[in-house]
């Protein structure tokens, strides 16, 4: 499908920042239901009440780092975010038919409905969201107090109609959910830049996600991966599909411009090279985006991966799905909401490739922005008296701790000379840090 008209991504901005208030009005409305923010539960409080009361307060006391009061609208905004985008998800499952009922067969959100009231939900985007968390148990945990809450009734139905009124056009576009995190931050993004405080951790997500047009990264991938490849199969039938492949005379400099749609011919070459120190098969090529927000480079680097595995070594769509996934694509990302939206966006590239929700390997996306826990006092205790071990916790911890505000950034590669990161021998350290990472 093609990328979002500027009209419906319109419309998508103004949902989201709508769904974002309403989320968070349902959030605060619920935690105040739950006492929450109270020194001791309501009488009336059933016991799994009870235990989602103080599953939610530690939930506060970790985002606030120990205090509750800095955590509270933290957990405020944990619980919007996750209430919102289960349903999110699910419906983009849904409008791909891609939403599986545990049965093994897909469902229709109009099914959902007429199954709401067997299986104990409250309505069909309740069964929905349910469905979709069990498609991705890594995504939306079910023992993550966040999760768990459930809104009023009002406050569902507000959320609904917002979902309702989006065409389905938005979930079956190539780039809509990329765009939802950078609209959920639109005000926030306002917030922090109106403050002109020093931006850093938390404030780092809303600030600098910015989704990458679909034109752009499609330049940037059809004269890299595409020109790597057309120097290798000139004759293939995929460069008709790099668009945005520039070519130029082999009799001219390397600067000079052509019709990025004319075919190759043996007289030219692709402007930006042939990169002759890439490996010479694609499935030894790997891509790897250090700041890859919501996947959208990833997920178009998989089409592409996905057809030239395809064509050079006579793999089927199955095959070449899960073989690019477990070989070729890695992403890191400082926000681990923007790596949830990644795994998801790329399995659902994957599925709606093959046409069907089959289990396929985990996307190799990480969140290079959390911290280590733990105090280094009690990091040292695992190394003993062996110095070497302990020097190198103490720089592992020293190096790790600021991991929120630097992410990716960070390279033991760059350790000065007389302060490289192992003193011991990595295989020793190793175990250790297992141990202490535990």
């Amino acid at each position: 499908m093609p990328p979002l008209p500027s009209d419906l991504r319109t419309q998508l901005e103004r949902t989201v920042i709508a769904a974002r208030d309403a989320a968070e009005t349902a959030a605060r409305a619920s935690l105040i239901a739950l006492a929450v923010e109270r020194d001791a539960p309501f009488t009336s409080m059933s016991e799994e009440q009870r235990r989602l009361r103080r599953g939610l307060r530690a939930k506060a006391r970790r985002l606030g780092e120990g205090d509750f009061a800095t955590g509270l609208p933290l957990l405020v905004d944990e619980i919007a975010y996750q209430q919102w985008h289960r349903m999110l998800f699910a419906r983009f499952l849904a409008e791909n038919s891609l939403l599986m009922h545990p049965a093994g067969v897909p469902v229709t959100l109009a099914e959902c409905a007429e199954l709401a009231a067997e299986e104990g939900a409250a309505d069909a985007w309740d069964l929905a969201a349910r469905y979709a968390a069990a498609m991705l148990p890594g995504l939306f945990p079910v023992n993550e107090p966040a999760v768990q809450v459930r809104f009023a009734a009002e406050h569902r139905l507000a959320l609904e109609r917002l979902l309702d009124g989006l065409p389905a056009d938005v979930f079956t576009s190539d780039d809509g959910l990329g765009w939802v995190y950078q609209f959920w931050q639109s005000k926030r993004k306002e917030e922090v830049n109106r403050s002109e405080r020093k931006i850093g951790g938390a404030d780092l997500a809303p600030v600098t996600q910015l989704f990458t047009e679909d034109y752009m990264v499609k330049f940037l991938l059809h004269n890299t991966l595409g020109a790597w490849w057309a120097a290798r199969h000139p004759d293939s039938p995929l460069l008709r599909d790099f668009d945005y492949l520039r070519w130029v005379d082999e009799s001219e400099e390397p600067e000079g411009q052509s019709d990025a749609q004319t075919p190759h011919s043996p007289r030219r070459s692709p402007a930006a090279g042939t990169f002759p120190g890439w490996p010479q098969r694609i499935a030894d090529v790997t891509l790897l985006d250090p700041c890859g927000g919501s996947g959208h480079f990833v997920v178009a680097a998989f089409d592409l991966f996905t057809a030239m595995r395809m064509a050079e070594e006579g793999l089927s769509e199955e095959q070449a799905v899960a073989a690019v996934l477990a070989d070729n694509l890695f992403m890191l990302d400082i926000d681990p909401r923007c790596c949830q939206i990644a795994t998801f966006n790329l399995l659902l590239a994957a599925w709606k490739r093959i046409g069907v929700r089959a289990d396929l390997p985990t996307p190799h996306i990480a969140c290079s922005g959390i911290a280590v826990e733990g105090q280094l006092d009690d990091w040292l205790r695992l190394a003993g008296e062996d110095e070497r071990l302990r020097t190198s916790l103490t720089r592992l911890h020293g190096l790790f701790k600021d991991a929120p505000t630097l992410g990716s950034l960070i390279d033991p590669a760059h350790v000065p000379p007389n302060e490289r990161l192992f003193s011991a021998d990595y295989d020793d350290v190793l175990p250790v840090l297992e141990r202490a990472l535990a």
